[in-house]
């Protein structure tokens, strides 16, 4: 039995995305920038879905700006504040992702802009008393903070960041990746300035995004010339959020029950099993992720080499591979695995994964 437990790296296509997106790739071929009509139902078509999409969160169509992912809007948006709102002082997190971090530390280098990280506990919640304090204490503030980390599962409170960063005039980013078609985003009420989604993780395409920037924020060209749309791309978003959509409370539901069971199942067999971060508590973080850390096996590879062997695709990692599990403070001889869920997964796979690694520190004890 094949097992894709890596939901959080991508998602399966959904078939009824798979079968939106078909005509645009062998029917209508037009690129919106002609001047005929393959060129006018190319325009309306991308407009139709920018138009969908801002609906589902409460935009303005003009707010939603596409890209070719996650790491693409991260990078506009933080660029932009940097570059048209003068801003010198970034208050962001040790969790964030790549795409975040290390575009503030070029910027860092590039412009001697100041970055501050918010205070967090053992399990990573964050002090929002200390982000209130680096807010009025400084000046011209960037605040980037993600709403779901996607290693172990923290769920940020965005919508009290949001109201911090009105009350001191401060710009705020999110990065929604993991999000974004699992919760519901009320863009007219959320304070945020900035937000980022990509379709590959709610069961569309690869290689499409978008960038929510709120009307009358700046923005930064990032290319410069014209370019071509992913016009397939795009209506795999807009049909796969509106899946998403639709199926938002089920899906959550379904998913919180299998990682439920994953939990339950490890703990009773597993003395020595711990969790990383917020991961096992389902009111501080996602459904769809769970981080969990074991002493290593005696079984002459790592826990994710052995799961991998037994046709089980899962992440990990130790605390020298990622930045996350180093800023909370997990030692480096544990094998730390991230199961990521999906609404194709089934109780029968958590079953049968539970078992596979039970057996190892059976044997092992044994």
């Amino acid at each position: 039995m094949k097992i894709y437990l890596d939901n959080a790296a991508s998602t399966p296509l959904d078939k009824e995305v798979y079968n939106a997106m078909t005509p645009y790739l062998l029917d209508q071929y037009g690129i919106p920038s002609t001047h005929h009509g393959y060129g006018r139902d190319a325009k309306a078509a991308i407009e139709t879905s920018r138009a969908n999409i801002a609906k589902l969160l409460n935009a303005l169509p003009e707010e939603i700006i596409f890209t070719s992912g996650g790491t693409e809007a991260n990078n506009i948006a933080i660029i932009s504040a940097v570059n048209c709102a003068v801003i010198d002082h970034i208050i962001t997190t040790p969790f964030e992702h790549a795409s975040v971090l290390k575009t503030l530390n070029a910027l860092q280098r590039k412009h001697d802009i100041r970055i501050s990280y918010i205070r967090h506990d053992e399990r990573g919640n964050l002090d929002l008393t200390h982000l209130e304090y680096l807010l009025r204490t400084n000046t011209r503030n960037l605040v980037s903070v993600m709403h779901a980390n996607n290693e172990v599962g923290n769920l940020n409170d965005i919508e009290r960041i949001g109201l911090l960063c009105e009350k001191y005039k401060a710009l705020f980013h999110s990065d929604a990746v993991q999000t974004v078609g699992r919760y519901h985003h009320d863009l007219s009420k959320l304070k945020v300035n900035f937000l980022a989604a990509s379709a590959h993780k709610f069961h569309g395409p690869k290689g499409i995004g978008f960038l929510y920037c709120r009307r009358g924020t700046r923005l930064t060209p990032t290319l410069h010339g014209s370019g071509t749309d992913n016009i397939p791309g795009i209506i795999g978003l807009d049909k796969a959020l509106a899946i998403a959509y639709s199926e938002i409370e089920a899906q959550g539901k379904y998913i919180q029950g299998l990682k439920n069971r994953l939990i339950e199942q490890l703990s009773e067999r597993l003395p020595s099993l711990t969790f990383n971060g917020d991961s096992e508590n389902s009111t501080k973080s996602i459904s769809t992720i769970l981080s969990i850390n074991l002493p290593p096996a005696n079984i002459n590879r790592n826990l994710l080499q052995y799961l991998d062997d037994n046709q089980v695709a899962v992440s990990g990692g130790n605390s020298s591979s990622s930045h996350v599990l180093k800023a909370l403070g997990i030692e480096n001889n544990v094998d730390n695995i991230r199961f990521s869920f999906s609404k194709f997964n089934t109780l029968q796979e958590i079953d049968h994964v539970a078992e596979i690694i039970a057996a190892v520190y059976q044997t092992v004890a044994a």
